[in-house]
């Protein structure tokens, strides 16, 4: 229906008998889904206007969710019936509602539940109350910010409001008149109401939240709402309980390999000079990213005849239309890439054992940090962070079908470790021979992140990534993007040691080199969240805002689940056979080939007669 069409289509609203206390309207321009009448709005608890960007990773999360869900005693225990929880083929604003209302309904108060989905920016504000800011950080533990430019406005029937996301990027504004009516709306002049009778008037601010509570009669203001929830348990001291910084825990040794060590493992992961020189030193010396042009005129990796990363099947969504990208640089307050590491709990149960996490303050984490958390119950004195390596390499010689066989042996291998007790899997693609080749640690990760959502035990073990292959923002954000909570790119960091070693690049101290690339990779990161209007890396992980260009269905629909591809292409058996040219490069057949071996030119970003074809060639 068109807003002209509303009032004859029911009548019952303009009838004179028919009166209520409070009204909530969306004019809805469909913008996610085909409009349809189940997906009109309200709902029942809310009226959306914006997107939610990170809905498909939401959506994941909540199904994962589903096997520690126990009902408090305001619902039954076992909520099986409930399942799924968000609907498929629903709008992002239908997973949004049903969500709210299972914390609704969970026992916890409509304006609780509305900000554990849509939280302020209190990552960098600390100036904030601090009671605030650890309910606040408390509730980051439990569920990640349903992220993107939303005004949600919602109702129990009793009381009625609206919260705007952290950015304020959809407009709210209202009024308050003498004869007792409050209006709020998207803009001014809606309803027409003369100057003389408004008594109050004002703006929706970035992350705030407005209530009216008609039992009470009286507006109820944002500080006041949140005092009394920060109020309610004693957030503070359970996050000093629960949760372990990583900068507290014991260093553990720091292991420099050698020249020819690092030169064969960067060739079986496809280093080359180029890469070198023009991405890895540049971030290493200066703490940000190359600048360079946009766009490549190579060919799309499906097409390419020379053996691609499995990265570059991947290209990043970014906001459009009606969906602003952020500007990561000037709106640096309401960012962050704080995160972290473990298991979670009850969402419908809240204690001290909630946030019993590791907290990252990057996503990007060196060897030395790697090696606390693998080591982190080393002692046996946190057996609640218990980490477990798993392995994932294949015999090269197997093409495809080895490496299918691996990746259901690293499944089974991560849902065993589970079972026996692991909160951290660190899946590693470290110690490949002449034999055993690496699993790309994107089809690795993806594999089993989507494994755990689908034996709903996602929820119980947080996954940290050890891998060779990431060397650049796009690597690292797809990592993420697939469910990774941590990145590890040690193959970056120990061609930094190396090339410093070398001499290569002076100027600079290994450990700084180090510090300054992590600084980088965590500047591109935020710059590529940001283009899709997305805030915190707590809402990115697993968003899976990528889509596909040149795999197979078989491939997406078994180890990237939900992602996009509009065509066809490649398999296992293709991707097998990229990784073993790259595996031949290091292990060549020819024992006298190895004393002479060195990386290849590169060509990707500049034309190089041995590299990469360009739509310009020399």
């Amino acid at each position: 229906l068109t807003t002209g069409q509303l009032q004859p289509f029911f009548p019952d609203l303009s009838d004179e008998r028919f009166a209520s206390a409070l009204a909530l309207v969306h004019s809805r321009f469909s913008t996610n889904t085909f409009p349809s009448w189940p997906l009109a709005h309200p709902y029942r608890y809310i009226a959306h206007n914006g997107e939610i960007n990170t809905v498909r990773g939401n959506r994941n999360w909540m199904r994962a969710r589903e096997a520690l869900l126990r009902g408090p005693h305001e619902l039954p225990d076992d909520l099986t019936r409930l399942f799924p929880i968000c609907t498929p083929g629903a709008s992002d604003s239908a997973s949004f509602d049903e969500v709210l209302e299972l914390l609704h309904m969970g026992g916890r108060s409509l304006p609780h539940s509305v900000l554990m989905m849509v939280p302020e920016a209190w990552e960098n504000a600390p100036d904030m109350d601090p009671a605030k800011r650890a309910f606040y950080e408390f509730h980051a533990a439990l569920m990640e910010p349903w992220d993107g430019p939303a005004c949600v406005t919602f109702t129990d029937g009793t009381q009625i409001g609206a919260v705007l996301d952290r950015n304020g990027l959809r407009p709210s504004r209202w009024w308050q008149t003498a004869d007792g009516r409050v209006i709020l709306a998207s803009e001014v002049g809606v309803l027409d109401v003369p100057p003389s009778e408004v008594v109050a008037k004002g703006r929706l601010q970035p992350g705030k939240m407005f209530l009216v509570d008609t039992a009470e009669g009286r507006i109820v203001e944002d500080d006041e709402i949140k005092s009394a929830l920060a109020a309610e348990h004693p957030y503070a001291d359970w996050l000093h309980t629960g949760q372990l910084n990583l900068d507290t825990l014991p260093d553990r040794e720091h292991v420099v390999y050698s020249h020819e060590s690092v030169l064969r493992r960067q060739q079986v992961f496809g280093y080359t000079e180029e890469e070198l020189r023009i991405l890895i030193t540049p971030m290493a010396k200066g703490g940000a990213e190359a600048i360079g042009s946009m766009g490549t005129d190579t060919p799309v990796a499906v097409l390419s005849d020379k053996p691609r990363l499995l990265f570059d099947y991947f290209s990043q969504l970014f906001a459009q239309v009606t969906n602003p990208p952020l500007d990561a640089i000037r709106e640096e307050l309401v960012t962050s890439l704080a995160g972290s590491i473990g298991p979670e709990q009850n969402l419908l149960d809240p204690s001290p054992a909630s946030c019993r996490q590791i907290v990252l303050p990057f996503p990007v984490i060196d060897n030395d940090d790697l090696a606390k958390i693998i080591h982190v119950n080393e002692d046996g004195d946190l057996p609640g962070f218990s980490s477990v390596t798993v392995h994932g390499l294949y015999p090269v010689n197997g093409g495809g079908e080895a490496l299918r066989d691996a990746l259901d042996r690293v499944r089974r291998e991560v849902s065993t470790a589970i079972a026996a007790g692991a909160r951290i899997i660190v899946l590693s693609d470290r110690d490949s021979t002449e034999h055993m080749a690496p699993i790309p640690s994107l089809l690795l990760t993806s594999a089993v992140h989507h494994h755990l959502i689908r034996e709903k035990a996602r929820t119980r073990v947080g996954l940290v990534v050890e891998t060779g292959d990431a060397r650049e923002v796009h690597h690292i954000a797809l990592l993420i993007g697939y469910g990774a909570a941590a990145v590890n790119p040690y193959l970056a960091f120990e061609s930094i040691e190396d090339l410093i070693a070398t001499g290569a690049l002076a100027g600079v101290e290994p450990r700084d080199a180090v510090k300054k690339y992590v600084k980088a990779a965590g500047k591109g990161v935020l710059k590529v969240m940001s283009k899709m209007g997305i805030s915190t890396i707590a809402s990115y992980t697993g968003a899976q805002v990528f889509e596909a260009l040149g795999l197979s269905q078989e491939v997406v629909d078994e180890y990237f689940t939900g992602t996009t591809s509009r065509l066809g292409g490649i398999g296992l058996d293709v991707i097998a056979a990229e990784v073993a040219a790259r595996h031949r490069r290091a292990f060549p057949e020819n024992p006298t080939e190895r004393a002479h071996r060195k990386l290849e030119i590169g060509g990707e970003y500049q034309w190089r007669r041995e590299g990469e074809v360009h739509l310009f060639n020399p």
